[in-house]
């Protein structure tokens, strides 16, 4: 499966952008799916996932309460809603799927990955 994000782009803090992560085929369906972002300098960090139907949801705490990961059902689109944006959310942001049904924290569980989408924040 390919996996493309898009919808980064640059903003002022407290702002919001929804990015979305749309997959070549419809087998991913079946999986569970997750963003992660690496800021210069910084390891790849946990985001968000979601599992296979859309429920399983899980946040980094540093995003929680402010992001909110969806997808639709039996559908290939996974978007990641990002409000209350601060310079810190500065990343590129890249969407991945897992090798199971299931949301997960650890990189180790995704098998595909897609080019990421660059989200600048300004103060």
């Amino acid at each position: 499966v390919q996996l493309q994000a898009s919808g980064g782009g640059s903003v002022q803090t407290g702002d919001s952008l929804r990015l979305s992560c749309a997959a070549s085929t419809r087998t991913v369906s079946n999986n569970g799916m997750g963003w992660f972002r690496q800021a210069p300098g910084r390891e790849r960090e946990f985001v968000a996932a979601i599992a296979w139907n859309g429920g399983g949801a899980i946040y980094a705490d540093s995003v929680k309460d402010r992001f909110t990961i969806s997808r639709e059902y039996a559908k290939t689109t996974m978007y990641l809603q990002m409000s209350g944006l601060t310079p810190e959310d500065t990343a590129v942001y890249y969407c991945a799927a897992t090798r199971g049904a299931w949301s997960s924290r650890s990189r180790s569980d995704y098998v595909a990955w897609g080019r990421g989408t660059l989200v600048t924040v300004s103060s």
